[in-house]
């Protein structure tokens, strides 16, 4: 009976561990460059923005300056209170549009309110790019043009970058999106040939934006339409030509924007993993299995606790009975799974992160336990905006 608890406690962490690491060891070596289509292509550059007058002018005009002139820049005033997010982008050379509708928040709803817009006289691309982003110069056009080629979603690379003197848990937070957004996504795109949207350096061929369920207050609306497109047969490409970066959040406002993206996550791999597992194995589908097994690897930091508290069992197995088979199994995968973010640290991380952070892991994994608690006692069901580094309380 106990030997019993103990395996079926560790086999699920395991397999996880598992997969993680396959994943990652997949996508240790850059991805071929997509199909592009050459045409001057009409696109919109669409740009939900809530509250953001510290920055949105910086934003407009670094992307006009990276864009075609005949690139259009749609900035959508979504819900804003403080009164210059609108005039600040316009003056900055962008298109804008305001919506008011306190009761419908989200970028969803903001989503779906620029393609209203757009439908009188639609452009054969539509590039989403948060408010708070940079990338360079080309890559709207580019990321647009492999949409419109592959009449698929492409997804660009979207990446935190933390200044050097960020605490180390910042530093480590800007890490697991690394190995999330990057490394696992060149992984599961090799694996299974779709990855999920992120939320921003997203590229669509009008013709597939036309027709998006976007219109919903999922605070991961990125991921859930992600998950949706795939179960109807539509892929997710992955870019990694075109970069997407913003700023990390600083310390105090880093574990609220976790908070949205993690919950919404795990709520998000209850409902879906398993029925996506399940259709990848009935319908042959490596797109389908790749993406269910995906969505059941937890967030890098719960992976890696969930391992820890699995090994209590398995220990007191071992140490009564002598029986090291539970325990063994989840030594070797978490041993893989470790080695595995060391090789994607060395590889793409060692530049953002340094030894001295890295080796304050245990404590960033101690840091989100309430995080995680918090998933079962006051999940976060609504988005949030982040607040920015450069804003005051």
């Amino acid at each position: 009976m106990i030997a019993s608890g103990a395996w079926l406690c560790v086999i699920p962490p395991s397999l996880a561990l598992l997969y993680f690491s396959v994943e990652v060891l997949f996508g240790l070596r850059r991805i071929a460059s997509l199909p592009l289509d050459g045409r001057d292509l009409d696109v919109v550059v669409v740009i939900p923005a809530h509250d953001e007058a510290s920055l949105i002018s910086g934003t407009v005009q670094r992307l006009r300056q990276g864009v075609r002139s005949t690139t259009r820049i749609l900035v959508v005033a979504d819900n804003c209170r403080d009164g210059e997010t609108a005039a600040l982008a316009r003056s900055a050379g962008a298109l804008v549009i305001e919506r008011n509708d306190p009761s419908r928040r989200g970028k969803g709803f903001a989503l779906d309110f620029a393609r209203e817009f757009l439908a009188a006289a639609p452009p054969d691309a539509v590039f989403v790019l948060d408010a708070d982003c940079t990338l360079d110069r080309g890559s709207v056009e580019a990321t647009a043009g492999r949409a419109v080629a592959l009449g698929e979603p492409v997804q660009a690379v979207n990446l935190l970058v933390a200044p050097a003197a960020a605490s180390p848990l910042v530093q480590l937070s800007g890490f697991a999106m690394l190995v999330k957004n990057l490394v696992r996504a060149r992984g599961l795109y090799r694996l299974g040939g779709g990855v999920p949207l992120f939320g921003t350096g997203m590229g669509f061929a009008w013709t597939t934006f036309s027709r998006l369920e976007l219109a919903t207050a999922e605070p991961v609306e990125d991921l859930r339409l992600a998950l949706t497109l795939a179960a109807s047969g539509i892929k997710v490409h992955f870019d990694e030509d075109t970069r997407v970066t913003s700023a990390a959040a600083e310390l105090e406002d880093s574990l609220g924007q976790r908070r949205r993206w993690e919950h919404g996550f795990l709520a998000n791999a209850a409902r879906y993993a398993i029925p996506l597992l399940t259709a990848g194995v009935v319908k042959h589908s490596r797109h389908l299995g790749a993406l269910g097994a995906h969505m059941l690897v937890p967030p890098l930091a719960l992976l890696y606790l969930i391992a820890i508290v699995a090994a209590v069992p398995a220990l007191a197995l071992a140490v009564w009975t002598g029986a090291l088979g539970p325990l063994a199994l989840l030594s070797g995968s978490t041993a893989a799974a470790v080695t595995a973010t060391g090789l994607a640290w060395g590889l793409e991380g060692r530049s953002e992160l340094g030894l001295a952070s890295l080796a304050r892991a245990p404590l960033y994994v101690l840091w989100k336990i309430p995080l995680y608690l918090g998933f079962f006692s006051s999940r976060q069901k609504e988005w949030n905006r982040t607040r920015r580094i450069n804003e005051k309380i």
